[in-house]
């Protein structure tokens, strides 16, 4: 036997033997630990979208929100049909301190998030996993999250586990867009800024039921709402393709 197939020979053997201790013993292969990110210093953005240039203030949303949508009729929100919402991104701000944000806390603020989302959007496009011809890939992030103080234990009820460090989220806001999902081409971004003021903190895992975070879960589902508010206002047909759909409309078959 040469030396080449000696080589290859051993390292099938290593593998199989790998697996099989992995199947006896329940291992699984270790999963990549999602990091947050941190806003570059004297940027307006997160840069967590590739291009900011095209947004514009909306008139159909009131406060500091900007957005873009594809006017190609070919490429358009009304041209798709289902929708893919990706876990969502954290963004600190530019001076937190992002070794302090543990993971517990990330998945407490973006498991919620991303819930919120998806039962605003599902009625508008039915949420799928995978990517497909006609439909979309939602991509969000909330921007700006600070460290916030200690939990004490008698800020939680009893039955509830306190963070080991809150999150202040009062000056968040939230980037998101809309992709295509098969060719990544995008169809339509939203950046949304909101300043929640002091009090709007994330402290325990499950802070959605818990008065105390009320002011954090009220602006993650005032986000989503302004997502699909969004959405709506881009599905509304317009100008000429609205006269178009007038005069084709016969009621009852005339």
């Amino acid at each position: 036997m040469n030396r080449s197939r000696y080589f290859w020979k051993a390292l099938a053997g290593s593998l199989c033997l790998a697996f099989a201790m992995a199947i006896a013993t329940g291992c699984s292969p270790a999963e990549t630990k999602a990091s947050v990110k941190k806003i570059p210093a004297n940027q307006e953005f997160s840069g967590f979208l590739k291009d900011y240039a095209s947004l514009k203030p909306n008139p159909n949303l009131d406060g500091n929100a900007l957005t873009f949508a594809a006017a190609d009729a070919k490429q358009n929100l009304r041209s798709y049909f289902a929708i893919i919402v990706d876990p969502v991104e954290v963004y600190v701000a530019t001076d937190a301190d992002a070794s302090k944000v543990d993971d517990e806390a990330r998945i407490a603020l973006t498991n919620y998030f991303q819930h919120a989302l998806v039962d605003a959007v599902s009625d508008a496009f039915p949420v799928v996993n995978e990517p497909s011809p006609l439909t979309l890939r939602l991509r969000t992030a909330i921007v700006g999250v600070d460290v916030g103080g200690q939990v004490a234990a008698g800020d939680v009820p009893a039955d509830a586990k306190p963070l080991h460090q809150a999150l202040n989220i009062g000056k968040v806001g939230v980037e998101m867009e809309l992709v295509d999902s098969k060719t990544g081409e995008r169809i339509a971004a939203m950046v949304d800024k909101t300043n929640l003021g002091a009090g709007a903190e994330v402290g325990a895992a499950n802070f959605s039921r818990m008065q105390k975070f009320a002011a954090a879960r009220e602006a993650f589902d005032e986000w989503a709402s302004r997502v699909r508010t969004f959405l709506d206002s881009e599905h509304e047909l317009k100008g000429e393709d609205a006269v178009k759909a007038d005069q084709s409309y016969r009621p009852y078959g005339e």
